[in-house]
């Protein structure tokens, strides 16, 4: 199947680009599933207004952040972290140097998505 970014395995609503998707006012990004060993191949988890929630990986949406990337992770135990990347349905962006701290930050482009490219 060509030309299609996503297909709701729910309903079947189909998205033809990735801009469609990220538009569509029937969608909610609702947080990130982290996977720390490969930050890319964690999940973005969006509502659909069937009812269900897709997941997609990370890597799908990485060229929407043009910010550093850190290399090195804080640790949870330190004061210095939030604890936001532990969290899935933190929407808040993280001001730590940490390499986690591009997650929510395209999780905020991702969720201010459908008002910048609204006419």
């Amino acid at each position: 199947m060509t030309g299609i970014f996503k297909i709701c395995n729910k309903c079947g609503y189909q998205w033809e680009t990735r801009e469609t998707f990220l538009s569509d006012k029937s969608l909610n990004v609702i947080g990130y599933q982290v996977f720390f060993e490969d930050l890319k191949t964690g999940m973005f988890l969006f509502n659909h207004s069937c009812n269900t929630t897709i997941a997609m990986e990370a890597e799908l949406f990485l060229d929407l952040y043009d910010g550093p990337i850190y290399t090195e992770r804080k640790s949870n135990a330190s004061r210095k972290c939030p604890g936001r990347c532990m969290n899935e349905n933190i929407m808040n962006p993280c001001s730590n140097e940490c390499r986690c701290a591009f997650v929510s930050e395209l999780l905020e482009i991702i969720n201010q998505w459908k008002e910048d490219k609204s006419p």
